[in-house]
């Protein structure tokens, strides 16, 4: 039997160019229960498998042991510091994307297109409802004032939170500024930055402190929380602003890197990640805010009141985040 040419060379074809993988790979920070769901629409809506690698410690060192044979194509983490320092690491390339760029605002994003924010929150006062007034607090300079010496709690101020929050005050208000509110801090505490951000909120109810500071998002995973809902319940949230300026914000973001064996999938991934679906479904799962604009907050989110986010560019916080230890170190705010 004669084999047409035109079969023959199909069949060459597709024995020297193997299919491309349907598939993609991403190391993550964050939570299984808190990227899946988006993961889970994402194969459903393209067919592309995506496989994930949960990265607790240790992202950047084991990206840059695997080189170009690293099997990662996206990293997902979680605060400006750790997307940095993936950047600053080398281990990620730039992606130009139109949907990217119209999907996602120029402060949610790296103005060199090496990572793009997926989510963020806010770091805001959470205050007594029965001790504090309305209006107490309107600015994070707010609580430099003395009346409320003994009335403050937070998590240490050399933890990545508060290290964001003091550098984007350096970009504001300057340095000297800058270590003079965190000395005044210092001075207005109930006692020893120790533990989380809920850790705060439980100070609050029990009578330690009346305010502390903390990430939206929490107020959501304690109310979710039978032993917890009792503390956040104690509280309401205040969306302080710097003066002058907007309420300190921080993001999720992702990033494609360097080696990306399946690019192209890793592109469809990012741009599924900043459309309308995938930011409802963040928007429900984690507490979070959309980056995108127009897609709508959780009901729960939304219930916590509305508030202006800063618009400086987190990259300007990130390269100030070295001074804002050695500001926090300085003044010895753990001590």
């Amino acid at each position: 039997m004669r084999i047409p040419a035109s079969c023959a060379v199909l069949a060459l074809l597709s024995l020297a160019t193997p299919l491309a993988a349907s598939e993609v790979n991403v190391y993550s920070h964050r939570q299984p229960e808190l990227v899946q769901p988006l993961f889970d629409a994402f194969t459903a809506e393209t067919g592309i498998d995506v496989n994930v690698a949960y990265v607790g410690k240790g992202m950047v060192e084991r990206l840059q042991s695997e080189g170009d044979r690293s099997p990662a194509d996206l990293v997902m983490t979680v605060d400006i510091a750790r997307l940095a320092q993936v950047v600053e690491a080398g281990v990620t390339q730039p992606v130009h994307s139109d949907v990217l760029n119209a999907n996602i605002p120029a402060e949610f994003r790296d103005p060199g297109d090496q990572w793009f924010g997926l989510t963020s929150r806010a770091r805001v006062v959470y205050a007594s409802r029965d001790r504090v007034k309305d209006g107490e607090v309107t600015t994070y300079e707010d609580l430099a004032n003395p009346k409320w010496k003994g009335r403050i709690c937070t998590r240490p101020g050399t933890h990545d939170y508060n290290i964001g929050l003091l550098a984007a005050m350096i970009v504001h208000d300057g340095s000297a500024a800058a270590e003079e509110w965190a000395g005044a801090l210092k001075a207005n505490l109930a006692h020893k930055p120790s533990g989380s951000d809920r850790a705060q909120v439980k100070s609050i109810w029990v009578g330690e402190c009346d305010i502390s500071l903390g990430n939206t998002y929490y107020m959501g995973k304690m109310l979710a929380d039978p032993e917890q809902a009792e503390w956040a319940n104690s509280v309401r949230i205040i969306y302080p602003t710097f003066d002058n300026a907007g309420t300190h914000v921080n993001v999720s973001g992702v990033a494609m890197t360097k080696a990306a064996p399946n690019h192209d999938n890793a592109l469809k991934l990012m741009e599924f990640l900043s459309s309308d679906a995938a930011q409802a479904i963040y928007a429900e799962i984690n507490h979070e805010f959309p980056v995108k604009p127009g897609v709508a907050r959780s009901a729960l989110v939304e219930s916590w009141g509305e508030f202006t986010p800063d618009t400086i560019n987190l990259m300007e916080v990130a390269a100030k985040r070295p001074e804002a230890l050695r500001l926090m170190e300085e003044v010895n705010f753990d001590g």
